[in-house]
């Protein structure tokens, strides 16, 4: 027998959308990073891109358990001194709900090039609304 490697050329990519409003923050970024990476496909290579686009749409309306809504906080660092800002996460959620997803997904993908290309396939909007219905988006199932 030999080992099946995918190329980057024979991968066929589908379109999901999941609604964020019914979902817990950390559970639906695996669910994500797992179709990102293409590993719900029998076809799965870990260093080719053999993922699928995932839209998330209702970013304004993840849940999080626990108290992580004012204990938690999102950094970023201007690189001067004193240039570190941290926001809790009722803050992000409120001013830019789609920098959480992006960022729980981007922490469970490997850290490398292909991640870069990986997260580019993710889109998400904080409203129900999203410009890519030309893609026929279908809904995403579950896996776990």
């Amino acid at each position: 027998m030999r080992t099946y490697s995918a190329k980057p050329g024979e991968v066929d990519r589908h379109w999901y959308v999941v609604d964020a409003s019914q979902h817990t923050l950390g559970r639906l970024a695996v669910t994500i990073a797992d179709v990102l990476r293409g590993k719900h496909k029998p076809q799965f290579t870990p260093h080719v891109d053999t993922g699928d686009f995932v839209v998330v749409v209702n970013a304004s309306q993840i849940n999080l358990t626990g108290r992580k809504l004012d204990q938690k906080h999102y950094y970023r660092y201007s690189g001067y001194p004193g240039g570190l800002k941290a926001l809790d996460a009722r803050t992000v959620r409120e001013e830019d709900p789609e920098r959480m997803i992006v960022e729980a997904v981007k922490g469970m993908l490997p850290k490398n090039r292909l991640s870069r290309q990986l997260i580019k396939k993710l889109k998400v909007y904080a409203s129900a609304e999203h410009p890519h219905g030309a893609q026929n988006p279908q809904p995403l199932p579950d896996l776990h």
